[in-house]
């Protein structure tokens, strides 16, 4: 197969219409879709094609934008915002049997002791902890320690064997 002058004429204009590769082909006749790419990429013709999009409302745009907003930060900025506020609410010490989707589940000192409770604040929501006890739960991934940085004694066994060898 060839590539006429009407043909690639015909490429042109369809690709500029916004057909897609496999409808060029079929009207075209006689090529295939991944012919109709390439000879699209040889002569440099626009790679953005109108794409077919479902209707849209204005609500599922802004939550698609604050989605990738989310998605684009990083673990550290994640949590910035929530170190920056320090004034946290009072606890509001909870026994288990009085805990909800709602209250921060930390919990406060150890079970065998008569003094142990949950924290009890607000959680946020998505979370079982509050602003603060969020903090503590994900701390944002610090610098990598490199191995050799430790100074850890060597196991007896590789010592050993670095005496034999």
């Amino acid at each position: 197969m060839s590539w006429t002058e009407e043909k690639v004429a015909k490429l042109k204009e369809l690709w500029g219409k916004g057909n897609t590769a496999s409808q060029i082909a079929e009207i075209i006749g006689g090529i295939s879709r991944n012919a109709v790419i390439g000879k699209a990429h040889r002569l440099n013709l626009s790679a953005k094609i109108k794409t077919r999009n479902a209707p849209t409302t204005k609500n599922s745009i802004k939550s698609f934008e604050e989605e990738e907003s989310i998605k684009k930060r990083g673990r550290r900025n994640k949590f910035k915002s929530l170190i920056i506020e320090n004034d946290f609410e009072p606890e509001n010490p909870k026994q288990l049997e009085e805990l909800d989707e709602s209250v921060c589940k930390w919990p406060i000192g150890h079970p065998d002791e008569s003094s142990f409770y949950f924290c009890g604040r607000k959680s946020l929501k998505d979370f079982s902890y509050c602003k603060l006890h969020l903090l503590y739960a994900f701390q944002p991934k610090g610098k990598k320690e490199d191995p050799s940085d430790k100074e850890e004694e060597i196991p007896q066994f590789i010592e050993k064997k670095i005496k034999s060898a």
